[in-house]
């Protein structure tokens, strides 16, 4: 029935291309303004697209067979791995220096944070380097918020360097794949991404006085503290209550604990600074700072679970849990990097037996690899499979690039930038997932109209579709620093901004070189 009613054609879009518009734009909107869980928001996409009869059975759950989702989900059991081996506390700890200067302590977070974000996910790298910054900023004299945003840069422009490094790298190639049966290296964007990167860290070092000096919660914790975030589990007992009722169930135990707790992330990541008046909701994350015996406590006697950072807080207690298995996890992601680096077998068949074997030699339980997977970032990656989808078969991605190409003309190099421009900005306001799965087929059907390179196209929409540097709205990573530098959100703006273009630029002059149109 609703098939029928869509069954007309205006402007040249069909009934179900202009369905399909509107669907887009409720996504935006939803996204945008208010708190419904992305997941539920790409859920319903889903659902009204399938419904409609705009994409069938395949087109609109055929994302979470997809080979880019199943790395991505298959990839958060070997992260588990790397963590609760201590893996990757470990190398926080040894890969810092003592820096003299603000220059040089941007430089030795980017570097670093940047390696680790281009085979780990962001989120975690940056979890763990917030206590790291914390520290530094102690010895070195200088407020955590000068530091902060450089590490939430660093973790997104490391993330470009290669395919595992981000979503919207898996995303692109794996749709370009699907699109020319043409598979991607896991380097194929690593010149373009070094290139970008230095570009970001030269600039950043620039414009470092644009960094804000702000008081946060880190300024004051001692130097044996660290942060931590523990999840609230939708069945606990203090959903509903204030903390300070919570304080007041037991005043004795949270004496000399009830000034750890900071803030609380809420379900849909806005975080704000922890009152006595905050509410507990199913889903929070709070976020704790304090030393280790009063993290154990507030684990143990609040019932809470560490969910990015199980194990790290053991070991630092005891540095002996760092042993044998903490050697063999880092061979297994090794392995996994060379074996799919090498085009030995795909990088899907790499990334699963790279998670079997973290649970076979027991880096991980087998229930802390299922807990470990994010399912609400893989629904969202099929549903971006599900949005392009409809946007491609229904004709109005070709119809937006033909429109690009009215407006820029036939120039592809005003083509590419245009485009870029416009993915950076949408991925400002909503995940960088999202953005990429959109746009790839605008740009596909703007390079086959052009008669250009597509791979140019692709690469330059992978990483503009990271470089989301304005808002703390435009990334997971910053959102996890702004409550711990005490940010506003003009911070962002003032030193992002410029940022946003800096990269662009670089993006384009450096793409069109490694991968020429023609």
């Amino acid at each position: 029935m609703l098939q029928n009613i869509l069954d007309f054609q205006i402007l040249g879009i069909s009934g179900g291309g202009w369905f399909t518009i509107l669907v887009v734009l409720a996504l935006f909107v939803a996204m945008i303004f208010t708190k419904i869980r992305t997941d539920i928001v790409f859920l319903g996409a889903m659902t009204l697209l399938f419904v409609s009869g705009v994409v069938d059975a395949k087109g609109a759950f055929g994302g979470l067979s997809s080979e880019s989702v199943l790395v991505v989900a298959v990839l958060y059991i070997v992260i588990e791995g790397l963590t609760y081996t201590g893996v990757l506390n470990w190398m926080v700890k040894h890969l810092m220096g003592s820096p003299k200067s603000l220059t040089g302590a941007i430089t030795r977070i980017v570097l670093p944070v940047a390696v680790l974000s281009s085979v780990l996910t962001n989120t975690t790298v940056v979890a763990l380097f917030i206590n790291i910054v914390k520290i530094w900023s102690k010895k070195l004299g200088i407020a955590p918020s000068k530091l902060l945003i450089p590490l939430s840069y660093a973790a997104g422009m490391g993330g470009i360097c290669t395919l595992i490094g981000t979503p919207p790298n898996l995303i692109i190639s794996g749709l370009y794949t699907e699109r020319t049966g043409i598979a991607l290296n896991i380097f194929t964007t690593t010149a373009c991404g070094l290139f970008c990167l230095a570009v970001g860290l030269l600039s950043l070092i620039v414009m470092q006085k644009l960094l804000p000096t702000r008081n946060s919660p880190l300024t004051a914790a001692s130097d044996e503290d660290f942060t931590i975030e523990l999840k609230v589990p939708s069945d606990h007992p203090f959903i509903g209550m204030t903390l300070q009722e919570i304080y007041d169930q037991n005043p004795q135990g949270f004496e000399n604990t009830k000034g750890s707790i900071l803030a609380i992330r809420r379900f849909d990541n806005e975080v704000e600074v922890a009152s006595p008046d905050s509410f507990i909701m199913g889903a929070d994350h709070i976020i704790v700072s304090g030393k280790a015996k009063e993290l154990q406590w507030l684990c143990k006697n609040l019932n809470l679970q560490n969910e990015h950072l199980k194990g790290v807080l053991e070991n630092e207690v005891d540095d002996s849990a760092i042993g044998r298995k903490t050697i063999v996890s880092s061979a297994i992601m090794v392995a996994m990097i060379l074996l799919s680096a090498f085009k030995v077998m795909p990088l899907l068949s790499c990334c699963l037996l790279a998670a079997a074997a973290m649970i076979i030699c027991k880096c991980c339980t087998s229930d802390q690899a299922m807990k470990s997977i994010n399912w609400e970032i893989v629904m969202i990656f099929a549903g971006s499979f599900c949005v392009g989808k409809a946007l491609g078969d229904t004709g109005v991605a070709e119809m937006v690039a033909q429109g690009l190409l009215n407006v820029c003309e036939t120039n592809p190099y005003i083509v590419l930038i245009v485009m870029c421009l416009v993915a950076t900005f949408i991925t400002e306001f909503i995940s960088n997932t999202a953005a990429a799965a959109m746009f790839f087929p605008i740009a596909m059907s703007a390079a086959t109209t052009l008669e250009v390179n597509p791979l140019t196209f692709c690469i330059a929409l992978m990483i503009a579709a990271s470089s989301s540097f304005a808002t703390p709205i435009g990334s997971a990573t910053h959102m996890l620093v702004y409550s711990p530098g005490g940010y506003k959100f003009t911070d962002f703006v003032k030193i992002g901004l410029p940022m946003n273009f800096i990269i662009l630029a670089a993006n384009v002059f450096i793409t069109t070189i490694m991968f020429p149109l023609r």
